[in-house]
């Protein structure tokens, strides 16, 4: 059986000061670090057989907190980036709402915004779902396995959208996962052949 952990990084100053991050390459405050170390024994604790990580700094400061606990080597893959928020990244709510109010209110919404250069929700559902199955077809024939996906909260709510068959679109049945919070999902016998077995789990 293979077990898919999905965890999201620890706080940035974005994060704190409530701001856009998309693809910034923003790394982890004295927080968020601390986050990472305290975090990490509960996940080196499931016996990780690999660590992929987004490129991201922050995604990979805090892959590194688990990685000194068990020696494993990290895996960078461009497919766990964070979805792109376009002309929006790096600033708050208020400043996108008075710059693009019309924008703004149908993000609020739940739409794709347009005119701005997001990503739209199908998009990054698409490849963070599909880089976390190649991801999973690589593997071994071990009969059990653990993979530490180290990732973004929109990526890593939106893949999880995708390995379960859900309407990422239209589908907001999952809260945001908060920083070095992980998710678990399972393989499952019946469509669509994966199960969500743990959401914000620390």
């Amino acid at each position: 059986m293979t077990r898919l952990v999905l965890w999201r990084h620890g706080q940035t100053d974005y994060n704190a000061e409530m701001r856009v991050q998309g693809r910034v390459d923003i790394p982890l405050n004295a927080v968020g670090q601390k986050q990472a170390r305290a975090a990490a024994p509960a996940l080196a604790a499931l016996n990780p057989t690999r660590i992929v990580s987004s490129p991201l700094s922050r995604a990979r400061q805090t892959a590194e907190a688990l990685a000194e606990l068990t020696g494993g080597e990290i895996e960078s893959n461009e497919g766990l980036l964070e979805r792109s928020f376009g002309r929006w990244e790096g600033l708050s709510r208020v400043d996108m709402e008075a710059r693009w109010p019309e924008e703004y209110a149908a993000w609020r919404r739940g739409e794709d915004p347009t005119g701005v250069g997001v990503e739209t929700r199908a998009a990054t559902a698409a490849r963070v779902g599909g880089t976390l199955r190649r991801i999973l077809q690589v593997e071994g024939a071990s009969d059990e396995r653990t993979i530490v996906v180290v990732s973004h909260g929109s990526a890593i709510t939106l893949g999880v959208s995708h390995l379960l068959g859900l309407d990422s679109a239209a589908w907001f049945g999952l809260r945001s996962m908060d920083n070095c919070r992980y998710a678990v999902v399972l393989p499952g016998e019946r469509e669509p052949g994966w199960m969500l077995a743990k959401w914000n789990a620390r």
